[in-house]
């Protein structure tokens, strides 16, 4: 399930590519099979140990064309051991709202970002989010769990005033490209798990609901999709920014 539109960024083969945050390793797999050179980035080594060897799977199977190439790297998001503008496009996805620091965060992202190139950034959006946390205190309570939640104003402002050398002088600046709202079908399993437990997986609303996304998510069935598009820019339940790096 990928929540970057990976044209709008303007991926291209032979990009060298940060996923930061990868997780499971959804969009740095997607960036792989379009030829581009990833570094899926997080802190869960164990994690990243499974994309590890997926990426040895896809490879083996034919599934990349020649001359992609992915690696994976452990590491902290405030200090990325990359050097200043490594690369062509970065992607973070569904991680700054875990971390406190999350201007360090940006901050660091713009670094290892070239001049001219792009960056995709996706949070929960505010409407979906605040309905969860007022349905649930556990939804955002959990260790390693949502601490914030953005407006795209708020996101908009740090990206775009994050662009400062370490002395404080303004850096490159970071220029808002737009954005767009994606998941509609996923922002009422979330109410529906948060109005009647969390962790209550077994609840028959809860487990038909979670059918359906399996259904749209593996299969992608043309009402789904209609019924995605109607309900992407009404609730959607992430958000995603696109900005570029200008020219130095």
């Amino acid at each position: 399930m990928l929540t970057v539109d990976f044209d709008r960024l303007g991926l291209r083969p032979g990009d060298r590519v940060l996923d930061m945050g990868a997780g499971a390793g959804r969009h740095s797999f997607e960036m792989y099979r379009r030829g581009a050179d990833v570094v899926a980035f997080d802190q869960d080594g164990d994690e990243l140990a499974g994309v590890l060897e997926l990426f040895g799977a896809m490879k083996e199977a034919g599934e990349v064309p020649a001359g992609a190439s992915a690696d994976i790297k452990q590491g902290d998001a405030l200090a990325l051991p990359f050097a200043d503008g490594e690369f062509d496009r970065i992607v973070a996805a569904e991680v700054l709202e875990h971390i406190p620091n999350d201007v360090a965060a940006i901050e660091e992202l713009i670094r290892v970002l070239r001049p001219g190139g792009s960056l995709a950034v996706s949070v929960p959006r505010w409407l979906p989010e605040v309905v969860n946390w007022r349905l649930s205190a556990d939804y955002h309570n959990a260790t390693g769990g949502h601490i914030r939640i953005y407006t795209d104003h708020e996101l908009i402002d740090k990206v775009t005033k994050g662009g400062r050398a370490n002395d404080g002088t303004p850096g490159t600046a970071m220029v808002f490209d737009g954005k767009d709202h994606t998941h509609g079908l996923h922002a009422p399993y979330w109410w529906i798990k948060c109005a009647v437990g969390v962790e209550n997986d077994g609840h028959p609303l809860a487990k038909a609901y979670h059918q359906l996304l399996v259904w749209e998510i593996m299969k992608n069935p043309l009402p789904l999709r209609l019924a995605g598009r109607v309900l992407d820019p009404l609730i959607g339940k992430s958000m995603v920014l696109y900005f570029h790096k200008a020219a130095a």
